[in-house]
């Protein structure tokens, strides 16, 4: 699945336009936020419908889309430095303000992944790794705005992914609200 943007230029197809590289990193940033926005709806799907075996079975595979949001997220930085030409442009473009979001999106991912690992998720203790990884919903509303912002991409495109999953929470919400309201009068 890593190589899926290529495929496009090994048919020269001609949606790759001119400027491949630019194509490359647009789409990587879209994948990027894509999987953010598809692990995030895991636990509401599992909070609505709590015996579906679809719902558990894509919850056990969270870390999985969750860091793989990090990699295409790192790809897209990688090939924005590429095209943008290093860390120098970087560092004097980092006051606009899709691109600072977009970084502190990338810082938050960064942590996430890192803190993943089965060690750090005993050392930091449930509660403070659970906590930590409450930034996720940040990170998406962080990377929402940076597409958005940015406007690289057709604004409907924002809305398809990240409209869905703000939806799916309000739902989740609804339903614990709901049950912690029956727990409290019975």
């Amino acid at each position: 699945p890593g190589l899926w943007p290529l495929v496009p230029f090994l048919r020269h197809d001609p949606t790759v336009g001119a400027d491949p590289l630019k194509y490359l990193l647009h789409h990587l940033g879209f994948v990027a936020c894509v999987l953010l926005a598809t692990v995030l709806a895991f636990t509401p799907l599992r909070v609505i419908f709590p015996q579906s075996k679809l719902a558990l079975a894509l919850n056990r595979h969270r870390r999985l889309v969750g860091v793989s949001a990090f990699a295409y997220a790192a790809l897209h930085l990688a090939t924005h430095l590429v095209y943008e030409g290093g860390f120098g442009v970087l560092a004097s473009d980092i006051k606009k303000p899709f691109l600072l979001t977009g970084l502190i999106t990338f810082v938050i991912l960064l942590v996430l992944a890192v803190t993943s690992l089965n060690r750090l998720v005993r050392v930091l203790g449930a509660k403070h790794w659970k906590m930590l990884h409450r930034l996720a919903y940040v990170a998406a509303a962080l990377a929402a705005y940076h597409q958005a912002a940015a406007r690289k991409l057709f604004p409907m495109q924002v809305l398809w992914i990240f409209v869905p999953l703000a939806l799916l929470e309000l739902i989740r919400i609804g339903i614990q609200l709901r049950k912690a309201n029956a727990k409290q009068t019975a």
